[in-house]
Parts: structure tokens; C-alpha cells; sequence
């Protein structure tokens, strides 16, 4: 799958999770959704569903300027045949410094493929908007540019039970919350993890909040909890965006 053949920059998607009916139906599938948030004009995008074992040609990962890794419902220190292979491909890509942005499970997978600890969170779902404060200061990030320096916290979706417990070594947290210590962590100017979903619509959210009813996964009455504080208020989804554009084009 491509958009722009002709582009002077590419980018694979490492799509790590099936589409939902809803976002197939709204959106043509999660590839969309990635274009839309971290897609610029003049690009060329390939999809890759590593969670059904495609994965890219070994010997083209040079043309790409980065990649992508999605969130998932598998766990990210899980030892499925295409999660092991998946951590064997970051760390080539890592190798050969490619830019690599992961979301979610792809934030978590990405931590464990270069030597970090991700688990079962000890405090459980983290499931809605979270208020997430980012470092700034402590470390300068040329993708962090532009920033309002007044801003103290950024919001954004989460929908997660794993977290990381330990960055790799020659990591620095970038953003924490009040409920997860690593909510971003960057490695150089080439690694990128964000624990949230800075692709997501609250639409998406609620349907994956029923998703999650339905199949008990979660309380009936944590989930209207959530739902009715969705409604009050918006994720940054324009700040993420502008950070996730700027990292994977930042040379």
C-alpha cells in the first residue's frame, strides 16, 4: 500500500494490530489514520502488517527514511514468532540509525528490542485523556522546537494495561504522568516512544472503550467514568502531531 510514489522521503508503517471494523469502515483502516496524523504532502508511505508476518524486504530497509510502529493488543514482551522478529528489525534499524517513532505497544516494543524492561502496569488501565508533562528543559530536542514554553502538560489519549519499567541504557525520559513514569523517551535523534495515542480521535477511543465492554474487559462503571470525562474535554492533538512530524523529518 502507497501513497506517493514520486516522494522525495518514505516511511513504513509497522502496523502491529488488525483493523477494527470502525476504523475500517470510518477511516479505511489504521494506515489512514497514521498518514493523516503523521504524514506530510510529498511523502511516500508503505504498509507492512507485521502482526500477520509481513514485514519488510531486508535488503530495502536503506530507502526508508524511518518507520513507524503502532500500538497493539498483544503484549509487547510477549515471545510471538513476529514480535520476536519485529524486535530483531528495530534493532537493525536502530543500527543503522533510521528514524524510528513507536506508539503504544510500538513504544513498549521498541524499549524492549534495545535492551529496556516493559510489563503489566502495577497500577492497571490507563484508559481516556491523560494530562502528560513533558521535560523539556532537561534535555533540548530539536523536535520539541516550538513549543509553548508556558504549557505545562500536553494531553493525550491513552489506552494501555503495559508500560515501560526500564528505558535502555543511553535513553532519556522525556515525558512522564501521574500515572506512568515514562510517557515519552528518546534515544539520540533517531529513537522516538510515546506511550499515548497522539493518532487517535476520541471517536476511536470510544469505540475501543465499547470494544473492551463488551468482551469484559473492563467494569461497566469504569467505562462511563471514562467516557463522561471524555466529554469535557480535547487532546493536544495538533502538539503531538506537529512532534511526531518534526521528528520523523528532522535530519
Amino acid at each position: 500500500m502507497k501513497v506517493n510514489q514520486t516522494a522525495e522521503k518514505r516511511y513504513g508503517l509497522l502496523l502491529a494490530a488488525n483493523d477494527s471494523e470502525y476504523v475500517k469502515e470510518t477511516y479505511g483502516g489504521y494506515f489512514n489514520v497514521f498518514v493523516a496524523a503523521f504524514g506530510e504532502e510529498g511523502e511516500r508511505w508503505d504498509l507492512f502488517r507485521v502482526v500477520e508476518g509481513e514485514f519488510p524486504d531486508m535488503n530495502d530497509l536503506h530507502n526508508y527514511d524511518g518507520f513507524v510502529i503502532s500500538g497493539s493488543p498483544f503484549d509487547a514482551y510477549g515471545n510471538e514468532a513476529w514480535i520476536l522478529k519485529l524486535c530483531f528489525l528495530l534493532q537493525t534499524l536502530d543500527s543503522m540509525n533510521k528514524k524510528l517513532l513507536g506508539i503504544c505497544f510500538g513504544h513498549q516494543v521498541l524499549c524492549r528490542a534495545l535492551g529496556g524492561k516493559v510489563g503489566k502496569s502495577y497500577s492497571g488501565w490507563d484508559l481516556g485523556l491523560r494530562k502528560v508533562k513533558i521535560m523539556k528543559d532537561d534535555s533540548p530536542c530539536s523536535f520539541l522546537d516550538g513549543l509553548d514554553e508556558n504549557l505545562p502538560a500536553l494531553s493525550i489519549i491513552e489506552c494501555h494495561q503495559d508500560e515501560v519499567w526500564q528505558v535502555p541504557v543511553g535513553a532519556k525520559v522525556m515525558a512522564c504522568s501521574e500515572k506512568t513514569g515514562v510517557e515519552m523517551f528518546t534515544i539520540g535523534e533517531h529513537i522516538l516512544g510515546i506511550q499515548g495515542h497522539p493518532e487517535y480521535t476520541k471517536d476511536i477511543l470510544n469505540n475501543i472503550i465499547q470494544r473492551l465492554l463488551n468482551n469484559n474487559s473492563i467494569e461497566k462503571t469504569f467505562a462511563e467514568d471514562v467516557k463522561s470525562k471524555i466529554l469535557l474535554a480535547e487532546p493536544d492533538r495538533k502538539c503531538w502531531g506537529r512532534i511526531c512530524k518534526s521528528f520523523l523529518n528532522a535530519r
